[in-house]
C-alpha cells in the first residue's frame, strides 16, 4: 500500500480513536470519577482539534476516500461532545437525578438534530447556534457548582440556543482574531488541566480565568457582522 494511502487511513484511525476515548470517559462518568472523565474528554477534544488539520495535510479525500472523514468525525463528536457529558450530568449531584435524566433526554434529541443540520456552520466557519459543546458546558457546571435550579435552567437554555439565530466561534478556523482566539484556547486548556488536577475544585484564580475566557468566547461574535445569522 503506498505511503500516502497509509497516511490517509492513519488519520482516519486517529479520528476513530476518539470513540475509544469516549468509552473510557463514559466508564469514568458512570463510576462518578468526574475528574478522570473530563481528563479523557479533554484528550478527545485535543484529538478533534488537530485531526482536521492532519486530514487536510494527508488529503484523506483522495488517499483514503472510502472513509467519509466528515461522518466519522460527527459520530465520534456526538459521543464525546454530547452523550458522555449528558451521562456525567445525570450521574452527578449537580441536579436531582430524575430532572437531570429527563433534561438529558431532551439534550440528546436536540443535539442529534443539530448535528444533522446542514446549516450548522456559516460560510466563514462560525457555528450557527450553540455548537453543542456539552463537554465544555458540563465542565463549567462541575467547576462553578451553582444551585441545581440554575444548572437546570442553563442547560435547557443552552439546548434551545442550538437553534437560535446567533453565531459562535470555531476557535481554529474563524479568521477574525484567529491568533488571539488560538492563544485563548491554549490558555483555556491549561486552566482546565489545573481544574482537573485539583479534582474540579480549582483555586479561585483558575476559576476566574476560566470565566474570563468564557466571556471572551461568548462576546467574540460581536466582532463579526452580522451578529445574527440567517438560517
Amino acid at each position: 500500500m503506498p505511503v500516502r494511502r497509509v497516511a490517509g487511513f492513519s488519520v482516519h484511525v486517529f479520528t476513530a480513536s476518539g470513540g475509544a476515548v469516549a468509552l473510557l470517559a463514559l466508564d469514568a462518568a458512570i463510576e462518578r470519577k468526574f475528574p478522570i472523565c473530563f481528563a479523557w474528554l479533554g484528550l478527545a477534544l485535543f484529538i478533534d482539534g488537530i485531526d482536521g488539520t492532519l486530514a487536510r495535510f494527508a488529503k484523506v479525500s483522495e488517499t483514503a476516500a472510502t472513509i467519509d472523514g466528515a461522518i466519522l468525525d460527527l459520530v465520534v463528536d456526538f459521543l464525546t461532545y454530547v452523550l458522555v457529558p449528558v451521562v456525567a450530568l445525570w450521574r452527578s449531584d449537580l441536579m436531582p437525578q430524575p430532572i437531570a435524566f429527563w433534561i438529558g433526554l431532551g439534550v440528546v434529541i436536540a443535539s442529534a438534530l443539530y448535528f444533522a443540520d446542514t446549516r450548522m456552520k456559516t460560510n466563514d466557519y462560525w457555528f450557527r447556534g450553540f455548537p453543542a459543546i456539552w463537554n465544555v458546558f458540563a465542565f463549567y457546571l462541575f467547576v462553578l457548582r451553582w444551585p441545581w435550579p440554575l444548572n437546570a435552567a442553563l442547560t435547557v437554555a443552552a439546548a434551545a440556543a442550538m437553534f437560535a439565530p446567533v453565531v459562535f466561534v470555531h476557535p481554529l478556523r474563524v479568521r477574525r482574531l484567529r491568533p488571539l482566539t488560538i492563544a485563548a484556547t491554549v490558555l483555556w486548556f491549561a486552566l482546565a488541566a489545573v481544574a482537573i488536577v485539583k479534582g474540579l475544585q480549582p483555586p479561585l484564580w483558575t476559576t476566574l480565568g476560566l470565566c474570563a475566557l468564557a466571556v471572551y468566547f461568548l462576546l467574540l461574535p460581536l466582532a463579526r457582522r452580522p451578529i445574527f445569522s440567517k438560517r
